[in-house]
């Protein structure tokens, strides 16, 4: 698991805690398109729950000047970290695998009235592309130590889409007898479920263009 938040790691610190998941993290992502119609980046926003927000900001000044400054130099250490991971972000594009990103860009971290983190982002893709027949989505971490969830108001959203494009979110499917049984034999320890395991229990964003 990538380190995250230096001095309150978002990630990296909560292989302390007990059970899987550690962490709980809504997302809101959008599909970028390029002026050419391909679909050039995926935009995040990932808001993270209330008890890890508390830890992660922990030792934070109140200066304003200061706490901006904090926060950029923590989400550049952050999205660096994350493209050891891919981001969390999966993409099958006409059936095929597409996991070639470019730095991230754009990137910020921001605390609401209650403090609460969201740290936002910009994955570009290396090899900007067509959907082909579909292009399918996934926010996930394979060993299920996060939990990522779409957010349900505004979950995934298009920019700059050809006419004619749809998006559609599949939710996952109930976990097997078995799956569940594991995740209850893993709870209060760190171990994982399995290391695919947070593909069963993330949904799906479908874009399809004609």
């Amino acid at each position: 698991m990538t380190g995250f938040l230096a001095a309150g790691t978002l990630f990296g610190l909560a292989g302390s805690a007990s059970a899987h998941p550690h962490v709980f993290v809504v997302v809101k992502s959008v599909v970028v398109f390029g002026q050419d119609g391909k679909i050039a980046a995926i935009r995040h926003s990932w808001t993270f729950d209330d008890m890890y927000s508390a830890f992660a900001t922990q030792g934070l000044g109140p200066d304003p000047a200061k706490l901006a400054s904090d926060l950029q130099q923590l989400a550049k250490v952050n999205v660096e970290q994350l493209e050891e991971a891919s981001f969390f972000t999966f993409l099958r594009v006409g059936g095929r695998k597409q996991s070639d990103f470019s730095p991230a860009t754009d990137y910020s971290i921001s605390l609401d009235k209650d403090k609460i983190v969201t740290l936002s982002f910009t994955v570009p893709l290396k090899n900007p592309t067509t959907t082909g027949r579909a292009l399918i989505l996934q926010v996930t971490d394979p060993t299920y130590f996060v939990a990522f969830d779409f957010d349900k108001d505004r979950a995934v959203t298009m920019e700059n889409a050809p006419a004619g494009c749809s998006l559609s979110i599949n939710q996952p499917q109930g976990l097997s007898a078995a799956d569940q049984k594991r995740l209850e034999e893993v709870a209060g320890t760190n171990d994982s479920p399995g290391q695919d395991f947070g593909f069963k229990l993330a949904s799906r964003a479908i874009v399809a263009c004609p």
